[in-house]
């Protein structure tokens, strides 16, 4: 793999971390502050998106480790996607959140 691409990778673990943490920070707060004793959709979104991202910090961890080059490729490209879709649900929870309960 290449150094750019190792690189890209590095950020990539530690934002998918933290990124992963605030969806579970959120999650936590909502239900803390919420006035109303009901589970609603916005939880649910933001667990899956923490695990998601935590399903990408995996993928990354693993195209970090591996020494096979074909491997290394399909798992960054995996870890890209989930990325992607976990931060997209992780903002739609948040659109949710605003514009229907508060």
């Amino acid at each position: 793999m290449d150094p750019d691409t190792r690189e890209e990778l590095r950020h990539l673990l530690s934002t998918s971390g933290t990124m992963a943490g605030l969806c579970i920070t959120a999650a936590t707060l909502f239900a803390t502050l919420r006035k109303v004793d009901a589970k609603t959709v916005v939880d649910d979104i933001f667990v899956l998106s923490a695990l998601l991202f935590l399903l990408c910090t995996y993928c990354v961890f693993w195209a970090l480790r591996t020494k096979n080059l074909h491997s290394g490729k399909v798992l960054a490209r995996m870890a890209d996607v989930l990325f992607a879709v976990a931060l997209t649900a992780m903002v739609s929870a948040g659109f949710i959140m605003t514009y229907t309960l508060w």
